[in-house]
């Protein structure tokens, strides 16, 4: 066998292993619970736009995603359970952020009050709210999720497979 093709078989194989391994984390964001404050939700947001563009809101769920901060701002991406909303907001703000959600960590639970813009002018015509203040509700946290047995044993069956194929092609080379 030729030595590039045997390199470009395991490669193959590392590849598809890693995109297996991968397929088996999920991420879960979860609804918070209103507070005082009326809070608005973003399916409510979204379905009736034009009510609420160029008015105060409020908005809570889970910081998800990275911190892109943008000189003196920040954008920042918000889960309620249902969709995420961009906020934008002076960086300052966002300082009090410490965890944002990703298959290693649960992000922290904010309220975003500011201006909601159903098509900013400013962002390209995003859907988008302004943040006048930023408070963390509930700290977020690292997580470990467990690797369970059905899961690896599925894993290992698809690389299983994979390997076979991949033999069996470079066989049928000859």
């Amino acid at each position: 066998m030729n030595a590039d093709k045997i390199k470009c078989g395991l490669t193959q194989i590392i590849i598809l292993a890693t995109l297996y391994l991968l397929l088996a984390t999920c991420v879960f964001a979860k609804p918070v619970s209103p507070a005082s404050v009326p809070v608005v939700a973003s399916n409510d947001l979204i379905e009736h736009a034009k009510d609420y563009d160029g008015k105060i809101v409020s908005f809570q769920g889970e910081v998800i995603g990275d911190i892109m901060r943008r000189g003196d701002f920040a954008w920042i991406n918000v889960h309620d359970g249902q969709n995420a909303l961009g906020i934008w907001a002076k960086s300052p703000l966002v300082l009090p952020i410490t965890f944002t959600g990703n298959y290693k960590s649960t992000g922290d639970i904010i309220e975003a009050k500011g201006i909601f813009h159903r098509a900013c002018v400013e962002h390209g015509g995003d859907l988008d709210i302004h943040a006048d203040s930023l408070t963390v509700i509930k700290p977020g946290h690292k997580r470990t999720e467990p690797f369970h047995a059905g899961e690896k044993k599925l894993v290992f069956g698809l690389i299983g497979a994979t390997v076979c194929l991949l033999i069996l092609r470079l066989l049928r080379r000859k």
